[in-house]
Parts: structure tokens; sequence; C-alpha cells
């Protein structure tokens, strides 16, 4: 199979890291109770609590969509609502699936330009009405890092935890690039979850260098009551469990999660420096973790593609570039030599 040149249209495109594959092959050598009663399963979870440093309850799933629509439901009946930005990723990209498994919780959409809640936003939301026709907020939902790459810090997380202490609301963390807003702030993932005010966190695997799998992480260990039962019902349940969590014992043990977010950051921050000077190409966002949201005329981005390049334009208009922790920084220095050169075709000059 002829291997083509890499691309930066999601982190989703990249390998398994050689931490993940190392830690399969391991799982694989010899058989292992089912269901999660394994060995691998105990070590991986005992991983995550010495990583956050607390005594949390861990649980392994296939995919993110998953992970937080059956985070959310633990947390909601049927009648209550969550509240999150317009454009946090359980609004736009995951088909109804909160809804769907928490068997109608209202989503309540703050408005946000760069894909951001706040405090002012919650509490205008959460006390808008509080009649029995009305879903009751339940929940409030953030993206760390947003959909345009911003990250929430220590200050802004701890402020809208205030809120939700204050309004009875529970905090749930959409953590899909949660290494890479670690690896931007420089701090302990404790410091943005729980000892900032977070219940839940839906830690993600697949865009830190796993084959397949994502972690939901209770530091509220009553909220986790059944957990379980909702995993096996929503075909969560993997049988060979440890497939799923041995691969999270090398990459947190090792240090690789935030080495691999190190890595996708340094080269989404490569590509604007290059790009910094052009006068027909703009930041839609500030690079703040692994993406590049870049605007640019229809003529260049036109020109990107007759070169192969391969991008989305789904939020703001503006062309994003992702980069997982195999970005090759010479193939991004491509990317910006590309991107330079249709700037200056015949149309643009």
């Amino acid at each position: 199979m002829t291997i083509e040149p890499q691309q930066f249209a999601s982190d989703n495109y990249a390998g398994a890291c050689p931490e993940a594959l190392e830690a399969m092959l391991a799982a694989n050598a010899g058989s292992a109770v089912a269901y999660g009663d394994d060995g691998w399963t105990q070590r991986a979870s005992d991983s995550f609590r010495t990583l956050f440093e607390t005594d949390a309850e861990v649980f392994f799933v296939f995919n993110g969509t998953a992970a937080n629509s059956l985070a959310l439901a633990s947390l909601c009946q049927s009648y209550h609502s969550v509240i999150c930005s317009s454009a946090a990723h359980v609004e736009t990209d995951e088909c109804g699936a909160p809804e769907f498994f928490s068997n109608g919780s209202k989503l309540l959409l703050a408005p946000s330009a760069d894909g951001k809640l706040t405090p002012e936003a919650i509490r205008t939301l959460a006390s808008s009405r509080s009649d029995i026709h009305f879903p009751k907020p339940r929940v409030v939902t953030i993206t760390q890092p947003t959909e345009t790459g911003q990250v929430y810090s220590i200050t802004e997380v701890r402020a809208i935890s205030a809120v939700c202490r204050e309004l009875g609301l529970k905090l749930h963390m959409d953590g899909a690039r949660f290494a890479h807003a670690c690896a931007a702030l420089g701090c302990t993932p404790a410091a943005i979850t729980w000892e900032a005010g977070v219940d839940v966190l839906c830690f993600g695997g697949t865009k830190n260098g796993l084959m397949i799998g994502e972690a939901v992480i209770f530091f509220d260990r009553a909220l986790a009551e059944d957990f379980d039962y909702r995993c096996k019902q929503a075909g969560q349940l993997a049988s060979k469990m440890r497939f799923l969590s041995a691969p999270w014992i090398w990459l947190i043990d090792s240090g690789a999660w935030l080495r691999n977010a190190e890595h996708g950051n340094a080269c989404a921050e490569r590509l604007a420096a290059r790009v910094a000077d052009l006068p027909a190409v703009q930041l839609l966002f500030p690079v703040q973790a692994n993406s590049v949201f870049l605007v640019a005329p229809e003529a260049v981005l036109d020109e990107l593609r007759a070169l192969g390049w391969r991008f989305y334009t789904f939020i703001g208009g503006g062309a994003r570039f992702m980069f997982a922790w195999d970005a090759d920084p010479a193939r991004v220095d491509q990317l910006a030599a590309d991107i330079r050169a249709a700037c200056e075709v015949p149309a643009l000059a």
C-alpha cells in the first residue's frame, strides 16, 4: 500500500505512538480475565489515580462521543438540562448522542465567539427560568481545549466551578485534547480538574497517541454509581478490556501523554510563526494548543487543495490544521512554504 504524504486536517489521522503499540503487544502475551476484571485495567486505573493525585473512579470506553454522552447522562435525569457553549463538541459534533443517552436532557446553548463558556453566561442560562415547564439546569460542560483551540486557564475553570457550586450544578470537562491543555498551561492534571472543581473528566486517548479509547474519570466517586451498567447498555463494555486499558499504562507512566501533546502544540506554533507575516493570511483564533485556524482568500485555499493539502473549514470559515504526536516538522515547514507560495499566485500578487 502506498503511504500518502502526512496531512494535518485532523489529529485523528495519526497512527498509534510507540508506547501504545508496545503496551498492546505486552497485553497480547497470554490470556487475561474479561470485561475489565484484569490486572491491566487495574494498573491503568491506578496510573490515572497517581497522575491526578486522587482516588478517582476510572472507566474505559471506545470513543469520545460515548465518553461525553454517558458521563453527562450519569449526571442528569431526562428532565434536566446541560449548559454548554454553542460551539461545544457535544452540541456540534455528536449527532444528538448526549440527548439520546440521557433520554432527553436538553442542551442549553450559550453564544460564544471563541468557544468558551463564562460564569456570566452560565448564570444567565441557569437562572432564566425556574418553572416546571422548563428543563431544570443540572450540569455545565466545558471543552478543554475548545473546538477553536482555546485553553481555559486554571482561574477560568475555578470561576466556572464557583458558579456551578453556587447554583447547585455539576461540572463536566470534555477533554478530548486534555493533554494539550496541560502542556499549554504547564500545570498538573489535578490543577485544572478536581482541584479547580471539576466533577467528571473525559480524558482523550485517541488524539494523544492511542489507537482507540478514552477514559472517563469521576473525581466524586458517588457520581459513578452504576456507570458500569451504562457502559454495558451502550455497547461500551469491552470484552477484552485490557486492549483499551493497557496502552494508558505506558502512555502515562512513560510521560508520553505529555510529550505527545507538547509536540503537537509546538508544531502548531511552528506553522503560525512561519505564516505570521503574510498580509493575505490571518489567524482566526490565537494559537494556544495544537490547532491553527487560518483565514485566507478562497484562491489561496483552492491552491492549497490543488497541491494536495487536506483541511476543514467548518469552524468560522477558516482553514483548520491539527497537529498530532507524530507531526513531522519538515512537513509543517512544507505546508508553510506552500501557503506562502499560494499567496504569490498572480491573482493575489
